[in-house]
């Protein structure tokens, strides 16, 4: 069975696994496993028959801002729309929340760029959204490309309701 959901805890070991596994080319920052469990309701996971072959986590940020962070694919799963579905499933998420914007710090804008983000400068964002880029190795010297998009609350919700 192929899906989209919440994790179960037993799987963030493997969460970890394919976020360790992305990390070493940089593509996202290794997250330490006790931060994974913290953290583990931020995350939307892709399973199928092999495991865990996809991840991607909202994380709140403010009350109208949240990030989309950890978008992982397994390469053998790349270019099949699971990293689309993942990203589709946070922003869902941030509505259902009435989130206003998503951003992500990025090293492949053009992935956002074609899921309706556009790019800003990272200084725009709030000074907050960076204290993960303490742990980064690329810090100071930040080479990732600051995307955002505004949301529209999903369709008979109003800002209001509860």
């Amino acid at each position: 069975m192929q899906t989209i959901r919440k994790p179960k805890l037993t799987e963030v070991a493997g969460i970890k696994k394919l976020l360790d596994s992305a990390s070493v080319d940089g593509a996202v920052l290794p997250r330490p496993l006790m931060e994974l469990y913290e953290f583990v309701r931020d995350f939307y996971t892709y399973v199928d028959e092999q495991g865990i072959g996809g991840c991607c986590a909202l994380h709140i940020d403010m009350v109208d801002l949240a990030e989309v962070r950890s978008l992982v694919v397994r390469p053998d799963l790349r270019a099949t729309g699971v990293g689309v579905g993942l990203l589709n499933a946070c922003i869902e998420e941030a509505q259902r929340l009435n989130i206003a914007r998503v951003y992500a710090l990025t090293r492949v804008p053009e992935f956002f760029k074609q899921h309706g983000f556009e790019e800003i400068d990272k200084h725009e964002l709030p000074h907050k959204v960076f204290s993960d880029c303490l742990r980064c190795p690329s810090f100071p010297d930040c080479d990732e490309i600051a995307v955002i998009r505004t949301l529209e609350p999903l369709s008979g919700e109003s800002a209001g309701s509860e």
